[in-house]
């Protein structure tokens, strides 16, 4: 099996190594991997400040760069949230959006991974981000009532020596949120904080999540505090990969 593999713009330029996990943890299964250069930013920061004619040209470029896959995989569950729910309405229905999938979502979806080939020996927090929890359904929102089902917690709990601990308020947002960790900063970095102490106080050495947007957000209050706890991508964490001392 072939994919493309869409990498958003801030792993790209902050943290690429979530992007050479991901290829790893792809080609482990043996899935061949594509990364189309041509490829821009899908368009969420201009669609959640309002500037939708710019939006629109990117998800337009985006369809372009994209359409010869049958299958596209991202690691961020806000920007496949963005292409899923957001393009139908800057773009008007379009088929085929489903198949761009986020990486576990993909790897259990598509796949059907059963066996993990990697080993993580340490006490791992999940912070299950508000996009890939409550827009592409990653697993079940605490305020609803339904079966539960968490991809993400499925294949961890498959990594060798991997210890899930579970804060009290377990999908709790971080507070990061995009341009709202800029307009409203103050609050932002309280409910960082309040996330940091949750997954603290249950013993969590590392915090793991489908989105490096809320893991850069976590790991910059805990540097700044001086705190031990450490963040890893998914996509790091299934491909073997510790986070550095």
């Amino acid at each position: 099996m072939r994919v493309g593999l869409f990498v958003p713009c801030y792993v790209d330029q902050l943290w690429p190594e979530v992007a050479r996990a991901s290829v790893d943890v792809l080609e482990a299964q043996g899935v061949e991997v594509d990364f189309p250069r041509a490829q821009t930013c899908c368009g969420q920061p201009f669609a959640n400040a309002g500037f939708e004619p710019e939006a629109r040209r990117l998800a337009e470029r985006f369809l372009r760069v994209f359409e010869r896959f049958e299958h596209v995989v991202c690691p961020s569950g806000s920007c496949v949230a963005m292409v899923r729910r957001q393009y139908p309405h800057l773009l008007g229905a379009r088929a085929g959006l489903g198949r761009v999938r986020e990486l576990c979502e993909f790897l259990i979806e598509v796949l059907g991974v059963e066996r993990i080939p990697a080993r993580y020996p340490r006490r791992v927090g999940l912070h299950p981000s508000c996009h890939g929890l409550r827009e592409l359904g990653l697993a079940r929102a605490s305020e609803r009532v339904e079966p539960a089902r968490d991809r993400v917690r499925s294949l961890l709990s498959r990594v060798e020596g991997l210890e899930l601990v579970e804060p009290d308020r377990p999908d709790e947002c971080c507070g990061f949120g995009g341009s709202f960790a800029v307009g409203e900063a103050a609050v932002s970095s309280r409910m960082g904080r309040d996330r940091l102490a949750d997954h603290e106080a249950v013993g969590a050495q590392v915090i793991t999540s489908v989105d490096a947007s809320c893991l850069l957000h976590l790991r910059a209050l805990a540097e700044r505090r001086r705190l031990a706890v450490r963040v890893a991508h998914v996509a790091e964490i299934l491909a073997g990969r510790e986070p550095p001392a």
